[in-house]
């Protein structure tokens, strides 16, 4: 690698320095058992070339006693001291044996002569095999046997072979050489696989930061591109709402001044027609009912021309009655009794589910002509409707809260709204009815009578199958107060 991790990151150093420490305590664990394990089984090496000099017992003894320390060294290696400690106590370990068998090397007077000298260059080499040491704990380890080797030739009473002394030191110095060469190569080959694998491990980790950054980003992504739909959804349809109450406002100040215009001349009518009936009292019989009945086409129109500025009134002032804590439950009977015949007339199935208590905070009379009017609108879709066999014409009625509003849906089964004609049917005067069955005053009617209490209307349509009318209104004064229009005032004529 040509980037050294060491020399720039801190949580590097820190990482390694962490490993070496846990494996450096293991490797010195399982030094220490082989000490406690080899060394007595060494016995029988002191029986094959010691057991006529007596020293297979002395020799037991010495071997016992070095087991036994390490032994103890394995268990100081698991206290939390011991592990604190972990460097001089794991080159303990590796002099601990040396230290008995220069002993044995002095106790049989051989010195140089000694075969145990094989001993000490199976410790120098178990130093580079089995334990984790850098090359200064090495050499201290290794030198440490050397001087103990020297003490242990130079006390023995026997005459000093220089030249074995020599050729003795030679192998162990060169073993040494090798063993501290090897654990520095040993120690480089660790730092760069260590390295290798913390900056696999950091990029493995960055890799999944990213990831999860951008499962993040595309969940935020997905949920802004939800709540701006949402958003213009909502847009969309206060600009309906705001575009509907502009033209109901316009048709209203319209409407206010032309049923002032038509009344006079309306009252001037009826004035004339009271006159014409008192005179024509006096006219033969044959003649009479011929007049009475262009009289009575005139009455008939007058009195239509009188209820569309009565529609027209209501139209342009819903928020004439004073608001109170109206039961629904109550509105839809009384309306129910409204329309009940045609009803009946027209096998329509009748599905009231409203919820115990619910009210609405508006006017009690206003509320009965908005659910006439849209049940009036359901009886008349129905009946334009052919149903199959084991089928027919049904008006679902349901009701639910949410929050401070209370929502009433009117449903039926009947031929439904055509999609162009869904943004007009809240049109002043647009209606698909046939011509003198309809003034399309009714929808216009309840949005401003609506509106006047601060409520809406919405209207969801599937050709061929359905048709379903929301109303939306405050259930309580608080709410009311929100969304109500400050222009909502009586007429004055």
């Amino acid at each position: 690698m040509d980037k050294k991790p060491t020399t720039f990151d801190r949580n590097f150093s820190e990482t390694l320095a962490a490993q070496e420490r846990e494996q450096r305590i293991r490797t010195n664990k399982v030094a220490a058992l082989l000490v406690a394990a080899l060394m007595p089984a060494g016995v029988t090496l002191d029986w094959f070339v010691y057991r006529h000099q007596g020293f297979v017992v002395p020799f037991l003894i010495l071997r016992l006693i070095s087991s036994v320390l390490a032994v103890g060294i394995w268990f100081l290696l698991t206290t939390p001291r011991g592990q604190r400690h972990h460097r001089p106590i794991g080159i303990s370990i590796a002099l601990l044996p040396a230290f008995f068998i220069c002993v044995m090397i002095y106790m049989t007077h051989e010195g140089p002569n000694s075969s145990y000298y094989a001993g000490l260059n199976l410790i120098v080499l178990a130093i580079s095999v089995v334990v984790r040491w850098n090359v200064a704990e090495t050499i201290i380890a290794v030198s440490g046997v050397l001087l103990m080797y020297l003490g242990a030739c130079l006390l023995t009473r026997t005459r000093e072979d220089g030249s074995i002394i020599f050729n003795n030191y030679y192998f162990l110095i060169e073993t040494g050489i090798i063993v501290v060469v090897g654990n520095h190569f040993s120690t480089q080959l660790r730092l760069r696989e260590f390295a290798a694998r913390y900056e696999l491990d950091k990029s493995r980790k960055q890799l999944e930061t990213t990831n999860q950054d951008l499962a993040v980003s595309n969940t935020l992504l997905a949920e802004q591109n939800t709540a701006l739909e949402n958003a213009n959804r909502e847009i969309m349809e206060t600009q309906m709402q705001l575009v509907q109450s502009e033209k109901m406002s316009s048709l209203g100040r319209f409407s206010a001044g032309l049923m002032h215009d038509i009344l006079n001349p309306l009252n001037y009518s009826r004035t004339g027609l009271f006159v014409l009936r008192k005179k024509t009292r006096r006219l033969p019989p044959e003649m009479l009912a011929e007049t009475d009945a262009v009289l009575n086409d005139i009455e008939d129109g007058l009195k239509r021309v009188d209820n569309i500025v009565s529609d027209l009134r209501t139209f342009t002032h819903p928020g004439v009655q004073a608001s109170e804590a109206v039961d629904l439950a109550d509105v839809f009977n009384m309306s129910l009794r409204f329309v009940s015949s045609e009803l009946k007339d027209k096998n329509i199935s009748l599905q009231l589910n409203l919820l115990p208590g619910e009210k609405v905070w508006a006017g009690r009379n206003h509320c009965i002509l908005v659910v006439v009017n849209l049940l009036e609108n359901a009886i008349d879709a129905l009946g334009e409707k052919q149903f199959p066999a084991g089928a027919g014409p049904t008006i679902e009625i349901s009701s639910r809260a949410e929050g401070e509003r209370s929502l009433v849906c009117i449903r039926d089964n009947g031929p439904g709204i055509a999609p162009q004609n869904r943004a007009r049917i809240f049109d002043p005067f647009f209606t698909t009815k046939e011509v003198g069955k309809g003034t399309g005053l009714g929808l216009s009617i309840c949005f401003g009578i609506l509106r006047g209490y601060g409520g809406t209307i919405a209207v969801a349509s599937e050709p061929g199958k359905f048709c379903e009318f929301t109303v939306d209104l405050p259930a309580t004064a608080e709410a009311a107060a929100k969304t109500k229009p400050e222009n909502a005032e009586s007429l004055r004529l």
